[in-house]
């Protein structure tokens, strides 16, 4: 059988003020492109569909249009929640999917079968799917344990809940003449991280070992880690990473899905497929003059101005750089933090004074500064 993995969608995406829709309709397209050039069996998106818990209605639009266009190429489609997702309203969705042939498990259910979806290719192979959405500590582990454990015995406890619902719902890969794969929405100890992931939710706390796998698994399907990357484990582990880079952390990340061609009694064989439809992201550093050169760039920036702070310098990046998102000054351009420390005592000082202290420590001389200051210190207070 042949497979499609991709995950980390993160619909909804606003990245420095800048909506990213164009981008992820364009990226998207892009994956429905390659699920039509390979025709596999099963499409899994392994979490975070969207960005945000409370998606407006274009981005459900978009998203709902996504997996039916995928399910149009004639494969079978199952997607799970992530971290970012909101578990129970993509629960509600499930009516409208079993309607259009998509298999959605939004949150963790009581019932075990409801996490385990068998299917057959048109070739006659048979295959199973356990598919685990994101799990929360909050219902992994119980209170009291997390009141009474330690920190690392919490870790642990975690971790071996997932191990036991995993154990739970894998318990027929011991069959041979079915393909017996895994899709989950989890931190993996050893995966890299690919820059923009939620802090909260890929900590140690969150980390699960890779043996929590079982080895009669022909291939397991993660999400959340948005860097495509293999995980060394008793079976094949793998993050397609997102289709594209979510935020400035992300780079040097090669936005891609993964295709994965496997039978009952054949290891899986994997490769990547990028997808470019998205606008890249750079970090980008120099003078005004050196900035210059990247004019023409259709790249999103984040910029180190490497200038002397002055009034007016942002606005002057933005006109010559439209696509900077983020403009600072570089660190190197900076005094030394210890003139801060040795800034005047403030009791009985003006606003306008400190301000002007502040401006000392910061090497700043330009006057225009002030006047700004002076002109919205008196229509604050007004």
């Amino acid at each position: 059988m042949k497979i499609l993995h991709t995950s980390d969608w993160h619909v909804g995406k606003v990245l420095k003020g800048q909506s990213r829709v164009g981008e992820h309709r364009d990226a998207l397209a892009q994956v429905v492109e390659v699920a039509q050039a390979e025709s596999p069996d099963l499409v899994i998106v392994a979490g975070d569909l969207y960005d945000t818990a409370a998606p407006n209605p274009e981005s459900t639009r978009l998203v709902t249009r996504a997996l039916s266009a995928l399910r149009r190429t004639g494969a079978q489609v199952v997607a799970i929640g992530g971290n970012h997702d909101n578990g129970p309203a993509l629960d509600a969705l499930r009516p409208w999917a079993e309607a259009a042939g998509v298999a959605l498990r939004g949150s963790v259910r009581d019932n075990p079968t409801e996490h385990v979806i068998d299917g057959s290719t048109a070739d006659g192979e048979a295959w199973r799917l356990v598919a685990l959405p994101f799990l929360s500590q909050r219902y992994a582990v119980r209170a009291v344990e997390m009141y009474e454990l330690t920190a690392a015995e919490a870790v642990q406890t975690y971790a071996d809940h997932v191990g036991r619902v995993l154990g739970r719902l894998t318990e027929g890969f011991d069959e041979p003449d079915r393909v017996h794969l895994v899709t989950g929405h989890l931190t993996v100890v050893g995966a890299r991280t690919g820059g923009g992931e939620r802090e909260a939710h890929t900590v140690l706390n969150y980390a699960v070992p890779a043996t929590v796998f079982p080895t009669g698994a022909h291939y397991v399907a993660l999400g959340h880690l948005h860097r495509a990357q293999q995980v060394l484990g008793p079976c094949p582990i793998r993050y397609s990473g997102s289709p594209l880079a979510v935020d400035f952390g992300e780079e040097e990340n090669r936005p891609s899905v993964t295709i994965v061609e496997v039978t009952a009694r054949t290891a899986a064989r994997v490769r990547e497929i990028p997808i470019t439809a998205a606008a890249p992201l750079r970090t980008v550093r120099g003078t005004l003059a050196e900035l210059a050169d990247l004019a023409d760039t259709t790249a999103w920036l984040r910029v180190y101005v490497r200038e002397a702070p002055r009034a007016g310098l942002r606005e002057e990046v933005q006109d010559l750089l439209p696509r900077a998102l983020e403009v600072r000054i570089d660190p190197e351009m900076l005094p030394s933090s210890g003139a801060a420390a040795r800034a005047a005592q403030r009791a009985g000082r003006s606003p306008r004074e400190l301000f002007g202290d502040y401006l000392q420590t910061r090497g700043q001389a330009d006057d225009g500064v002030r006047e700004l200051f002076d002109e919205l210190f008196e229509e604050a207070t007004k």
